[in-house]
């Protein structure tokens, strides 16, 4: 019986070819495959404001904190000074407050561009102070303490002097529905942004108050802004803001008044 020798040589030598052919087979596979790139997310749609709701609703009769505001004539109106969402012609961050003096304009910045518009009636004490403030307080139908001389210049006012305990919040309270108190540091300015019954006064400048609103437009910003929210008033939006006061305007209100709880110090 033949026995065949084992020859590790031509063993090696039949393996090394072997593998020789299937590694060129790998390569000759691989290189005819294509390596998918990783997808590309789109990115996020730029932010949009909801739109608003019709004017009729928006200026339509309010019943709130058991006051009943009545609906605003918005037919009588300069449809400019309704509120509306426009392109931020400010450049500010979003929650920022400016007050445009010289166009009788208030816009609440938001994101992607745009601004939330109201119309404004300004007052002497309103053209008083240009500068950047916080929103430090804030207050529902809030409380009206006449200044001093203002008092003493109406004495019928004397009424609701600190003294006496000031207006309570209502219907007919120069402050309106709303008010949000500037401060700058932890010093009152006693500029208010407030409320007005008096819807044709916006739009133009009138004897007194500081920066006011319709009662449905100042209820609507109060829900949007939160507390230490930045305000700048100017005369130029385009333009720094350069704080000035001019003391010869009596602000329509007293300050803060003692004892009231402060959204805390400003930084």
């Amino acid at each position: 019986m033949l026995k065949t020798e084992f020859d590790p040589y031509r063993l090696s030598r039949r393996g090394f070819l072997n593998a020789a052919a299937l590694g060129a087979a790998s390569i000759a596979v691989s290189a005819c495959t294509t390596t998918r790139p990783t997808p590309v997310e789109p990115p996020p749609p730029a932010y949009e404001e909801p739109p608003l709701g019709d004017y009729a609703t928006m200026y339509g009769p309010v019943s709130d904190s058991g006051f009943d505001l009545p609906a605003i004539p918005i037919s009588k109106m300069d449809p400019q000074f309704l509120r509306q969402i426009v392109p931020d012609p400010t450049g500010q961050r979003p929650g920022t407050i400016v007050v445009d003096t010289s166009n009788h304009f208030l816009y609440l910045v938001r994101e992607g561009g745009q601004a939330m518009r109201y119309g404004v009636g300004l007052g002497r004490a309103g053209f008083a102070w240009s500068g950047d403030a916080v929103v430090q307080w804030k207050q529902k139908w809030p409380k009206w303490t006449p200044p001093d001389e203002m008092v003493a210049r109406q004495p019928e006012l004397e009424q609701y002097s600190a003294k006496n305990g000031g207006m309570a919040g209502g219907l007919k309270n120069p402050l309106g529905a709303r008010a949000l108190y500037l401060f700058q540091g932890n010093v009152d300015t006693l500029y208010r942004l407030h409320g007005s019954p008096e819807w044709n006064s916006i739009g133009k400048s009138v004897s007194s108050g500081c920066v006011r609103l319709m009662n449905q437009d100042i209820i609507d910003l109060y829900d949007r802004v939160p507390s230490k929210s930045p305000v700048m008033v100017t005369s130029d939006v385009s333009q720094p803001m350069v704080a000035s006061a001019n003391r010869s305007a009596i602000p329509i209100d007293g300050g803060v008044p003692d004892g009231s709880v402060l959204l805390g110090p400003v930084n």
